[in-house]
């Protein structure tokens, strides 16, 4: 018997672990594969806010879990030795049309109001002139160039391996890798598993990705035949350069070109609803390299070093999915970031560990609760 069952070992169940070990409570980890061995354990790791204008509680909510999550990376980094990878370097948005700057312009002024919290200040300056030297090209930002001061970037498979090192020195969390949730009886609170051993919960997280929606559909009384998600794949690559680690994360019409550490750069991502390999590459990845080296030709001669592809969790609301499930109280959901589950995992985390505590998180917008995405189930 355990407090708490969480299934997955990505991000959202790493830190869902966390906050379960800050609260005290004793918590079963389990992992069909490994570590990462899911969407999280991409390369990408871009860490990007939403525009400044048309202010709303979501935007507020993942503005405030940008700024937070560089002070939760730092305690963890303190704790364990060990580095994420975080930097908040910035990002570049190439305005290649006179439209463009117009829109960033306004934009500039919307962050001065929207982008602060004390006394710390956000930026989105529109410039004409590049971080560096082909950093991106001219012809890219012909009409100028947007740098946000927001934006950071995080190793994805560092700060995964720093979650689980802190994990390694809870007295209350226990990882098991290699266990694959077969079955839950939400009812009798029991999760049966491929092993054919069974376990007795207080509650059970839902932190599984892609694989969260299988679960979810299986449990009894499901509202409609459409599935709760459904995957989307993304593939990305890194590239081998002689850069600078601390320039800005480039974004362009769904590209983007992340520095990180050890003169690494990752090329991402693909967005992909339709697809016969979720673990293969094609051409899709080689038009976005092509891509990456005509915005940034500091790269052209740059060998590829690692192609990635996998499958990210996209909810029936398209929002993140978090908290109790409306019909098994017992069963709560941490899955459907889709794109951004890296910026925000450590605070809906919190968010569910404290609505076990019967604590409700009146910052989480409506459209990331469950009932929003079972209103949509029911409907359809």
């Amino acid at each position: 018997m355990v407090d708490l069952l969480i299934v997955g070992g990505g991000i959202m169940g790493l830190w869902a672990a966390v906050m379960a070990d800050r609260a005290g409570l004793k918590t079963l980890l389990v992992e069909r594969d490994k570590i990462g061995a899911g969407a999280s354990g991409g390369v990408l790791g871009a860490l990007m806010p939403y525009m400044p204008d048309r202010w709303d509680a979501k935007k507020q909510f993942q503005f405030e879990a940008l700024v937070s999550l560089e002070r939760d990376i730092a305690t963890l980094e303190a704790q364990t030795g060990i580095s994420a990878g975080y930097r908040r370097s910035g990002r570049l948005i190439p305005l290649p049309k006179p439209h463009l700057r117009t829109i960033a312009l306004r934009h500039e002024q919307d962050a001065l109001v929207n982008w602060r919290q004390g006394d710390r200040r956000f930026f989105w300056h529109v410039q004409d002139s590049p971080a560096a030297a082909g950093w991106p090209e001219n012809e890219a930002m012909a009409s100028g160039v947007v740098f946000d001061t927001l934006a950071a970037r995080v190793d994805p498979r560092l700060l995964l391996a720093l979650l689980a090192r802190a994990l390694g020195q809870s007295r209350h969390v226990k990882i098991e890798e290699g266990r694959a949730l077969a079955g839950l009886d939400p009812v009798a609170g029991k999760a049966t598993f491929s092993d054919g051993h069974s376990l007795s919960f207080g509650a059970c997280i839902l932190a599984a990705g892609v694989d969260t929606f299988r679960h979810l559909d299986a449990l009894p009384d499901k509202p409609a035949a459409a599935s709760s998600g459904m995957a989307v794949k993304g593939q990305a690559a890194v590239l081998k350069a002689d850069l600078d680690s601390a320039l800005p994360v480039i974004f362009l019409d769904g590209l983007y070109v992340v520095p990180h550490d050890n003169g690494l750069v990752a090329v991402g991502s693909t967005s992909e609803n339709s697809f016969a390999n979720p673990a293969s590459n094609d051409h899709l990845l080689d038009d976005l390299l092509a891509r990456a080296r005509a915005v940034v030709p500091l790269l052209a001669d740059a060998p590829v070093v690692e192609r990635w592809a996998g499958l990210r969790p996209k909810a029936i609301g398209r929002d993140p999915m978090v908290g109790c499930h409306p019909d098994h109280h017992q069963i709560y959901t941490l899955t459907g970031g889709f794109k951004i589950s890296f910026g925000l995992a450590h605070r809906l985390a919190a968010s569910v560990i404290g609505e076990m505590a019967g604590q409700r998180d009146e910052a989480l917008p409506d459209s990331f609760r469950w009932a929003s995405h079972f209103s949509l189930l029911r409907a359809s």
